[in-house]
């Protein structure tokens, strides 16, 4: 209204209790606060004139509103915002990077990998908004639960890359009854290159000299995958 302060320029102390940040979570469950002001709690206080939950609707609005962008942005790109030094900085990846991993232990351990979406659901997670590819070997005893999830290479994957030797080390040493392969595709799209192709071909020949059969090779992208199996690809 006319006359009347913008609430986003209020530090927090001038705002009404009800109002501020950390006393609504108190009183009303985390659940009930917006992403805005969930980040105002980890930036603290505000700075330059502008409130805490300025701060935080900035950073929000910088990562067009989405906290899956926001968690991929390197710390220069959020100590860029006023507001928002390396410590600040380091506080919301860290609570970004709490979330994923509480997504990833949602998995109960001991479920068995029976199918490509199984897969997915479980590395996804992880893999689908990092910014450079990530090559994993996922370890399957005999009743296909996952025994370990090895990650082999991170960076732009190729056949020259990626070896058997690397691949299969650990699994041999797991003495595993089969493997599926995993990574992703950066730009979203779990659509297979031709390195793609190349590498898992590699792999499933030497799966069979090795006796350790490659079940799949699951491409993560964003929001969706590709399965070498379930595209007859293998």
């Amino acid at each position: 209204m006319p006359g009347q302060p913008d609430p986003k320029s209020l530090s927090i102390r001038e705002l009404p209790r009800s109002e501020r940040p950390r006393e609504r979570l108190k009183a009303l469950g985390a659940t009930a606060l917006s992403s805005a002001e969930l980040l105002a709690i980890l930036v603290g206080s505000g700075c330059g004139g502008r409130s805490a939950l300025a701060v935080g609707q900035d950073i929000l609005v910088r990562a067009d509103g989405s906290l899956r962008r926001l968690a991929t942005q390197p710390m220069a790109a959020l100590t860029a915002y006023a507001g928002v030094g390396a410590v600040r900085a380091i506080t919301i990846h860290a609570a970004l990077e709490l979330g994923r991993r509480m997504v990833l232990e949602a998995r109960e351990e001991g479920d068995p990998l029976r199918s490509p979406r199984e897969v997915y659901a479980a590395f996804a997670p992880r893999l689908e908004d990092l910014p450079v590819e990530e090559f994993h070997v996922a370890i399957l005893d005999a009743q296909h639960r996952l025994e370990r999830d090895v990650t082999v290479t991170r960076g732009i994957l190729n056949s020259s890359l990626v070896h058997p030797r690397e691949v299969f080390r650990e699994a041999i040493a797991e003495r595993a009854a089969a493997v599926i392969l995993v990574h992703n595709h950066p730009s979203g799209d779990p659509t297979p290159s031709a390195d793609d192709r190349l590498v898992t071909e590699q792999l499933v020949a030497a799966g069979r000299l090795l006796d350790i059969p490659v079940h799949d090779h699951v491409i993560v992208g964003r929001g969706r995958y590709v399965s070498f199996a379930e595209a007859g690809l293998l």
